[in-house]
């Protein structure tokens, strides 16, 4: 009987260890699959359970009686103003519809877009919603169909996303919206702003700025930047050049702090404030709870309380990733609560009235 060559069982060992470790690869891409359409329909059906009864259309005259009253004439802004929706939903919820108003509100004269790519097919008239249909009372506000393939077009991002959207990405919505800032701000200029950044103040005075997260990391939720600018192309780029779509963030505030870095020629975020015309702002600006502090928009605080804790802020950022869901009492003395009475009247009226 002939012998079993003596390199058999370590291949045998080899072929086990390879089978294992495929095994755990697909496993763990289901399970990631798994998470995130879970996480999409639980956030789907508590937004249908929250706005169930409430009305398909407004009453301008009702909601938003006039416009806002100013002191002083505010500074124009360097663009308009923009929001995006990168996934295929068209029914905004409260945090969203707060933080349009309350960037119209803090810029009467400048024009508030809102970029939705569920309003892509020219065929799709828009819909009856509340959210929307609130929105459009502002003159100032524009609601537009997101058309991706426009928007990359002639810009290093056209080719990455013409393949990427035939696979399949943990991250790809958060991954996609990271993508449109950086092309909206490099092809038209003016301002991004998140859907869960609520503006205290004007913006008008800032141009070529983000804010500062932490003393390790920059964010984009709030960017300002002229139409093609040297640093916006440069993240473009990076983008391309250093693409992960299984780190969380990488596409995002890992980004600019890494374009930042080289365009400072600074190892660390402490080592500068900006140079060459790009600046960055201190973390109260944007940030003023930090994101694992985030339970505290739902605590209540004094009015002095509320005061002290934003006087340096332009704009506070909720982090809905992580609050999103959390239930509060609408008329308490709860900070988001606090937030949307004073930045975003006509919401907090509809949330009054049917939450």
């Amino acid at each position: 009987m002939p012998k079993m060559p003596a390199c058999m069982p370590k291949l045998t060992k080899v072929v086990t260890y390879h089978k294992l470790w495929a095994v755990f690869i697909i496993t763990f891409q289901f399970l990631c699959f798994v998470y995130i359409m879970f996480y999409w329909r639980i956030t789907e059906d508590t937004n249908k359970s929250q706005l169930y009864d409430l009305i398909l259309e407004v009453n301008c005259h009702h909601f938003v009686p006039s416009p806002p009253s100013v002191s002083v004439s505010p500074s124009p802004t360097p663009g308009n103003i923009f929001f995006v929706e990168t996934s295929e939903r068209i029914n905004p919820h409260f945090l969203f519809v707060c933080s349009v108003e309350s960037a119209a509100r803090a810029h009467p004269d400048t024009k508030v877009i809102i970029l939705m790519k569920g309003l892509a097919d020219k065929k799709f008239s828009q819909p009856k919603h509340w959210g929307l249909s609130l929105l459009s009372c502002f003159p100032n506000v524009e609601i537009r169909p997101l058309d991706l393939d426009d928007l990359f077009s002639g810009t290093p991002l056209a080719d990455w996303y013409s393949q990427a959207q035939h696979r399949w990405e943990p991250y790809f919505l958060a991954v996609l919206s990271d993508l449109c800032r950086i092309a909206i701000m490099w092809k038209f200029g003016g301002i991004y702003l998140d859907k869960d950044l609520i503006v205290l103040k004007n913006l008008g005075n800032l141009t070529n700025v983000f804010g500062i997260q932490s003393k390790y990391i920059l964010n984009g939720a709030f960017l300002s930047f002229e139409p093609n600018h040297k640093f916006t192309e440069l993240c473009m780029k990076d983008y391309v050049d250093h693409y992960n779509s299984w780190i969380w963030g990488h596409q995002g505030p890992q980004l600019l702090s890494r374009v930042f870095k080289k365009w400072c020629s600074i190892r660390s975020l402490q080592s500068s404030k900006g140079c060459k015309g790009v600046s960055t702002l201190p973390q109260e600006a944007f940030y003023p709870i930090h994101w694992q502090d985030w339970k505290k928009y739902f605590e209540e605080v004094s009015s002095s309380e509320f005061q002290k804790l934003f006087q340096n802020s332009y704009a506070a950022h909720i982090w809905n990733k992580k609050s999103q869901g959390t239930r509060f009492e609408v008329t308490s003395k709860a900070l988001l609560a606090q937030l949307h009475s004073r930045y975003c009247p006509s919401t907090y009226w509809m949330m009054k009235t049917y939450l």
